[in-house]
């Protein structure tokens, strides 16, 4: 008999939410898309959390088997208040994503303010302290994420400026020195009919495997009660990661229990970042509804099969 397939791709952890507002120990309004790494053997997060203002800040988590998590006392990045960086963060920190590159683990995320969301680049060593680099965007962009080495000599990147009629493309850019990005170019658009018919944007730095660049994508489709946010995946070439080699026709992960459904935002799974473990099982971490942080796991070989269909 054949085995039962299910509704999709990813196994949730039956633990989920991994963490939620009772979780973090200062006053906060709600917590979600972090970014994961692993040194040795522990895991850290990278946490967006709401503050009780009403901006989002940075937060850190720690566990030591990919599951149960600790939060740190107090947020480890606030929105600047002086400086070159204050304009553009006065709404808030978004959406990290943190990438292990040349011996130096570097953030790439949201400013927000009322000129507009850009992308911000910072690195640190020990995930205690974190000097900003650079501001690395125009206005209307975010979802960028950095690729784990250079590409032909480049530092490169994907992102998500916002396009006609607010919708948005992943492009990708190359950089010499991590702040002066240029040769950009769209990759992948929505895709009218389908699940990612409305926006799409990167989710997780992508993942270097033998048939290609995998990155793990979010898309949402408009409906009458509002967007459905899902996941996906798209393989890019090695060499020239500006070419794509596959993209998945099906999501591989969507809404469906209440901590995705309902919630600040409502029917949303949104990655910020995946684990790779040695036996090739993949973590992936997401918000569900803007509310909580929770893990899904998939073979890592079996995620690149769905991708080549």
């Amino acid at each position: 008999m054949a085995k039962k397939r299910g509704p999709d791709l990813l196994h949730r952890w039956e633990g989920n939410p991994i963490l939620t507002i009772e979780d973090i120990p200062f006053r906060c309004n709600t917590v979600f898309n972090g970014s994961p790494v692993k040194i040795d053997d522990e895991y850290l997060i990278l946490l967006r959390v709401e503050g009780q203002q009403g901006y989002s800040l940075l937060a850190l988590a720690r566990g030591d088997d990919g599951y149960h998590f600790e939060v740190d006392p107090e947020p480890v990045m606030m929105p600047a208040k002086t400086g070159p960086f204050a304009t553009y963060e006065s709404s808030g920190l978004e959406d990290p994503r943190v990438t292990f590159l040349d011996e130096t683990y570097y953030v790439l995320y949201t400013a927000a303010s009322p000129y507009g969301s850009r992308i911000v680049i910072a690195k640190t060593k020990n995930f205690k302290t974190y000097k900003r680099i650079g501001i690395i965007s125009e206005p209307g962009n975010k979802d960028g994420v950095l690729f784990p080495e250079k590409i032909n000599g480049r530092y490169a990147r994907l992102d998500r400026p916002l396009g006609s009629f607010n919708s948005g493309c992943i492009w990708i850019s190359y950089s010499d020195d991590l702040i002066h990005w240029g040769h950009h170019s769209p990759l992948i658009e929505p895709r009218p009919g389908y699940w990612d018919a409305d926006r799409i944007g990167a989710s997780a730095p992508p993942i270097k495997t033998d048939q290609g660049w995998l990155e793990i994508y979010h898309g949402f489709k408009m409906t009458s009660s509002g967007p459905i946010y899902r996941m996906g995946t798209v393989l890019m070439e090695l060499e020239n990661p500006g070419r794509v080699i596959a993209r998945c026709d099906e999501a591989i992960l969507s809404p469906r229990m209440d901590y995705e459904r309902v919630g600040d935002v409502n029917n949303v799974v949104f990655a910020c970042g995946a684990i790779v473990e040695p036996d090739k099982q993949v973590k992936i971490y997401y918000g569900g509804a803007d509310t909580s942080l929770c893990v899904a796991t998939v073979d890592l070989n079996k995620l690149i099969e769905e991708t080549l269909i």
